[in-house]
């Protein structure tokens, strides 16, 4: 839910029983459950609008790299389990399949962190640096880079 609120996602959903069981240790710092719609479901692809394209991240023999991946503007991200894969039928019903290229494989945390970022940074028009900064750092922070000698 942390990485879903930083990256301003409008909703989670999930199925088994990992995430009940984890979000008892309330990992969730930024209180993102307050804004984001959480479902669980068990057909993560469910109702879905028409216009939303399905995204499976694994490493699949085929997949596309992150790297030289698109995002689409509507798109559910599915991320299979740490210790397993999504299942053939789901990335089946998939409209793009990616993988992040890295030697060995990432936790579902980092993969879904690093997915994330490179949806918001490749989909950037321009940023504030400062507001962004200002608005987003801890309220002990006062850092400031220091201007060049040149």
């Amino acid at each position: 839910m942390r990485a879903a609120g930083c990256y301003n996602a409008a909703q989670v959903r999930y199925n088994g029983t990992r995430y009940s069981r984890a979000a008892r240790f309330q990992t969730d710092t930024q209180n993102s459950h307050e804004r984001i719609d959480l479902l669980e479901m068990e057909d993560l692809t469910a109702s879905l609008d028409g216009d939303v394209e399905i995204v499976c991240v694994e490493l699949v023999v085929g997949a596309t790299a992150l790297p030289h991946f698109v995002h689409p503007e509507k798109a559910i991200y599915l991320f299979g389990p740490e210790d397993g894969s999504l299942p053939q039928e789901v990335v089946d019903k998939a409209h793009h399949v990616v993988y992040i290229p890295t030697h060995g494989c990432m936790n579902l945390a980092a993969t879904v962190n690093v997915v994330m970022y490179d949806r918001l940074a490749k989909t950037l028009d321009s940023i504030d640096d400062h507001a962004q900064v200002i608005a987003n750092r801890d309220n002990k922070n006062r850092l400031r880079v220091k201007e060049s000698c040149d």
